[in-house]
């Protein structure tokens, strides 16, 4: 009969390894979901601004722009229809396997 001490070992390390890919990949995509809901939100109160900017006759893009910037956002891209605005806003998101993922978002808002 052959000796099969260590063998147990070999399953441990693989098992580790394994947990160790899963746990990284976990935590990557968190950090893309906690990303776009940064993205979300700025993108929500920036087109919320806007919109009330304009009802005021005020600059709608520059408050989008001024508000993403308040909330972790960068203005992407602002359209204004008579006064509804929407807007585009990019997050910085975390940066998985070497590349950064920074997630956009699109909000729209105006008079109800």
């Amino acid at each position: 009969m052959r000796d099969e001490r260590g063998a147990a070992t070999l399953l441990v390390v693989a098992a580790t390894g394994l947990l160790l890919f899963v746990g990284l990949a976990l935590s990557a995509v968190a950090g893309v979901v906690v990303a776009h809901r940064r993205a979300q939100a700025a993108a929500d109160l920036a087109a919320l601004a806007a919109a009330t900017a304009l009802k005021q006759g005020g600059p709608g893009c520059a408050t989008a722009a001024e508000v993403a910037g308040a909330n972790g956002g960068s203005l992407v891209s602002c359209a204004l229809d008579g006064r509804e605005a929407t807007v585009e806003v990019r997050a910085r998101g975390p940066r998985v396997a070497g590349r950064a993922v920074d997630p956009v978002a699109r909000a729209r808002a105006g008079p109800a």
